[in-house]
């Protein structure tokens, strides 16, 4: 009886072990959406698809408002957590596979908090400019959504994000202005006085709860009509 039981302990850890390496393996988590871009296929010819790229903000507004997403021809793909180097990898997978019109990138509140290790704003900018470039390099019409407000990470507090969050907003603003693409400015209306998020828009300082989605759609929904009629710089 002993001998079974070691057994099935060692069983156990075995397929723990087989399923963490799994994990790690796929660290951009390209497993996620591949079953379902699979069974989305290719838009119908008219058909004004449109990819929202993101983390947990992104992945949160389908849970929270889902007739977002089902009501437009809109395609959610935000893994919680995630990193811009992680999205990077996934972009020709979960974005420009898909073929849609436009993409909305939200990113790069979670390298300022480190999730995968230490991030420079400039790393960031560098990978929000590859998926910026990738996209429009297969004729997808590009906006860079502004980083929301942060105060404090409440996983990891203490490392003051609010004053970097303001400098990469202010980059990625510049940077839409020189390329021709589309700013999605959601900071503005949604930062109080210390450059975090409203009480009110938020239960932990960094996600949103239904009414912060309800100011961000009509603001995403604008830039996503500007983005279909405004050719970028070539």
């Amino acid at each position: 009886m002993k001998k079974n039981s070691t057994l099935k302990v060692l069983l156990m850890c075995a397929f723990l072990l087989s399923v963490f390496n799994s994990n790690a393996q796929d660290w951009p988590n390209l497993n996620r959406f591949r079953a379902d871009n699979a069974l989305l296929g290719t838009p119908d010819k008219g058909d004004k698809r449109v990819v929202f790229l993101g983390n947990s903000i992104t992945q949160g507004w389908k849970d929270t408002h889902p007739k977002f997403f089902t009501e437009n021809p809109y395609v959610n793909r935000g893994i919680s957590g995630q990193t811009t180097p992680q999205m990077l990898v996934r972009f020709r997978q979960d974005v420009i596979a898909l073929q849609p019109k436009v993409v909305v990138i939200l990113a790069g509140t979670n390298d300022i908090a480190g999730n995968t290790g230490t991030s420079t704003l400039e790393m960031i900018e560098d990978n929000l400019a590859s998926m910026a470039e990738l996209a429009n390099a297969n004729g997808i019409r590009v906006v860079l959504s502004s980083v929301l407000p942060a105060y404090d990470y409440p996983w990891k507090p203490g490392l003051e994000p609010a004053e970097k969050i303001v400098t990469l907003n202010a980059w990625i603003k510049s940077y839409c202005e020189k390329k021709g693409f589309i700013y999605l400015d959601y900071f503005t209306p949604m930062a109080d006085e210390r450059h975090g998020l409203k009480a009110e828009l938020t239960y932990d300082g960094v996600h949103c709860t239904a009414k912060g989605y309800d100011v961000m759609e009509p603001l995403a929904k604008e830039a996503i009509k500007q983005a279909l009629k405004h050719k970028p710089k070539k």
